[in-house]
């Protein structure tokens, strides 16, 4: 086993498959989660997936993975519209001193103006947009070669 990492979903991905599927497609959480953890399993990866909707829960979450060594190898991370404005989860992101990837299903950089800031960016290796679920793969391999040096 390469490492473990730990998929956050944040606020409104619970809505998945509900939601407009010309930006985020028709796949539940559930199904991309599987999705998720057979492309991190081919890697070598043991995937654990973490959802909420409530902002303190996500940075509590991630204060569990800073203050426990060896809980996390590696964080991909999906915040939702957090990542535009939450400072509150930059800085615990910051605390866990872990690779991460950011991941957007949607491209986020052809929306609205408010969705192309991210307060995140600088902490994560990569940033991954607009590629679905795939874009999630892609997150992982990131995450990999970065782990493996």
């Amino acid at each position: 086993m390469l490492g473990r990492v730990e998929v956050m979903h944040g606020v409104n991905l619970d809505q998945l498959g509900r939601r407009d599927p010309a930006h985020y497609g028709s796949l539940t959480l559930a199904e991309l989660e599987r999705t998720i953890d057979a492309g991190g399993r081919e890697l070598g990866l043991e995937v654990h997936f973490f959802q909420t909707n409530h902002e303190g829960e996500f940075v509590q979450h991630l204060h569990r993975l800073a203050g426990v060594a060896g809980v996390a190898d590696g964080i991909v991370l999906n915040p939702g519209a957090w990542t535009h404005y939450s400072y509150a989860i930059r800085d615990a992101l910051e605390l866990t001193r872990l690779p991460a990837v950011e991941v957007h299903l949607s491209d986020v950089d052809a929306r609205e103006p408010w969705r192309r800031q991210s307060v995140i960016a600088e902490l994560c290796i990569a940033r991954v947009a607009g590629k679905g679920p795939e874009g999630y793969r892609e997150a992982l391999e990131r995450l990999c070669a970065e782990m493996s040096r």
